[in-house]
């Protein structure tokens, strides 16, 4: 029987767990309440606001052949709608519905810098949320600073309403609903990239040269922008991949301003590991381990959940989300795969092996990748094409599933939009249709039923070498035609011809 001093604890106990909830996922390197939605990191954050060992070994999370839940929402205000429907945890492509809490009031637009082609559109989109719906929109410092742009007079009140930031200095995570992209697949690269906590949602407008990841057509913006206000789109969550990077300081110690590092990778707790520098970043499309200068192969280890599975000797390797897939992993002879599986892809680079291919992984398993001991020379690694870096003995890469997913808007769904940027962007499966038989080519195809013999139906039938006994033989019968050893043709007993059976001159007949 409890007494009542064992009631109390257990409803301290209580309490304390549902006031707060630490994302097993992330092995417990965020908190947040449960009825309280991530908005990304807080400008003094850094590795130093990570639980101790102790704290991070009970939340730490069972290792599974599920990647970790994703986080749903998505800035202060948006988050993916709940669908009573849904029986399993993944949810289907087709029910992943954007929806908001409150009507946004805030975009950041990205547009693509050193592209005169883009000034025009990014003008009219700017008056159109700002005049027509009335909205707070930021803008990076240095698009303002676009000579087109400071001698437009007529942009001149427009441009006194933006709010600017400038990357790596200004963190604007709490203050973005929503995100539009006017370029190519690298504007949502680098929007990605500014947020290493939780992504608003992204709406990508294809002005650049690929747009496999940039769905929207400018000739119809207004319309396009007001229905993702009004909410209720479409969405993909597009998995992004959690990059620790553990170096041996050699010497040397990277200037950190204002708390964030370069391009908005979390800052380095000194005290965090003796001796070494950690970095982390969220990863849309790869992480690529390459040879660098170097003319010797690289060599790397690879472990899986503390495991060694490989060495990879070659080029280099590719680490990559569904996403990434199609970018990289593709060109180097990877599969692709649709945004919506949860998996990691590991694709080698010209690897020194003929039996060397790309393989999938689960999501949520954690990679390691370190310099082999016996390895000649050090290797590089970038991510995303971006902060290219040098990796050397002693250095580490852990790589595993974020739980923070980049949701970018679609157009029409999933599964629609992405089979058709394979088909125009990559041309997959795009070739001259076969041509069709003619009426006339049709009736030369077909066999003659004049002269032929009435069948012979006898159980002992007489088959070509080489063609396998009928199921049945009670069903079909073989008429040979006279004279002719090398053709027989097979008839049903409702006297329809099933095909011709040829075999070479000195080829016997076998009978059974």
């Amino acid at each position: 029987m409890e007494t009542e001093q064992e009631k109390a604890n257990m409803s301290k106990a209580v309490s304390a767990d549902s006031a707060s909830y630490r994302c097993s996922a992330c092995h417990g390197d965020e908190d947040w309440a449960p009825n309280h939605p991530i908005r990304g990191r807080a400008k003094s954050r850094s590795l130093s606001a990570s639980p101790a060992l102790a704290s991070t070994k009970e939340f730490r999370r069972t290792r599974s052949l599920h990647g970790p839940c994703p986080v749903t929402t998505f800035g202060p205000k948006a988050c993916v709608l709940q669908n009573p429907q849904t029986i399993m945890h993944i949810q289907d492509p087709a029910s992943q519905r954007l929806t908001w809490n409150k009507s946004p009031k805030s975009v950041l637009v990205i547009k693509k810098i050193r592209d005169a082609s883009l000034l025009q559109p990014f003008k009219e989109l700017c008056v159109y949320l700002m005049e027509e719906n009335n909205m707070i929109v930021y803008v990076e410092k240095k698009v303002l600073e676009d000579p087109a742009i400071v001698s437009d007079d007529n942009f001149g009140p427009v441009k006194k309403k933006f709010c600017t930031f400038r990357e790596d200095y200004d963190d604007i995570s709490n203050q973005i609903d929503f995100i539009i992209c006017l370029g190519g697949d690298g504007t949502l690269l680098y929007a990605s990239s500014l947020f290493q906590g939780s992504v608003p949602p992204v709406m990508a407008f294809h002005l650049g040269s690929l747009g496999f990841l940039t769905p929207f057509n400018f000739e119809n913006f207004q319309s396009q922008v007001t229905q993702v206000i009004q909410g209720n789109a479409a969405v993909v969550l597009r998995s992004r991949l959690k990059v620790r990077v553990v170096k041996e300081l050699r010497g040397k110690k990277m200037v950190v301003p204002n708390g964030f590092s370069e391009n908005g990778m979390l800052a380095a707790d000194p005290d965090a590991e003796v001796g070494k520098q950690v970095m982390q970043y969220q990863v849309l499309n790869e992480v690529v381990i390459d040879r660098g200068p170097s003319s010797y192969l690289s060599n790397v280890d690879v472990y899986l959940d503390g495991h060694l599975i490989t060495t990879v000797q070659g080029d280099g390797v590719i680490v990559s989300t569904p996403t990434g897939s199609t970018a990289y992993a593709a060109a180097a002879g990877a599969s692709m795969i649709h945004p919506n599986v949860p998996a990691i892809m590991i694709t080698p680079i010209c690897p020194h092996s003929l039996s060397f291919r790309p393989i999938v992984v689960p999501a949520g398993v954690e990679l390691k990748i370190m310099l082999s001991p016996e390895a000649r020379n050090t290797v590089w690694v970038s991510f995303d094409g971006r902060r290219r870096q040098e990796i050397c003995h002693g250095d580490s890469i852990s790589i595993t599933t974020s739980c923070y997913p980049l949701p970018s808007i679609c157009v029409r769904d999933p599964v629609s939009d992405w089979f058709e940027s394979l088909a125009q962007c990559l041309h997959w499966n795009v070739r001259k249709k076969q041509a069709h038989f003619t009426e006339e080519e049709e009736e030369e195809l077909l066999p003659s039923t004049l002269g032929t013999p009435e069948p012979q139906s006898c159980s002992a039938a007489s088959f070509p070498l080489g063609l396998q006994e009928p199921a049945d033989l009670s069903t079909c019968a073989v008429s040979p035609e006279s004279g002719v050893r090398s053709h027989s043709t097979f008839v049903c007993n409702q006297g329809k011809s099933r095909e011709s059976a040829f075999c070479r001159p000195d080829q016997p007949f076998l009978t059974f």
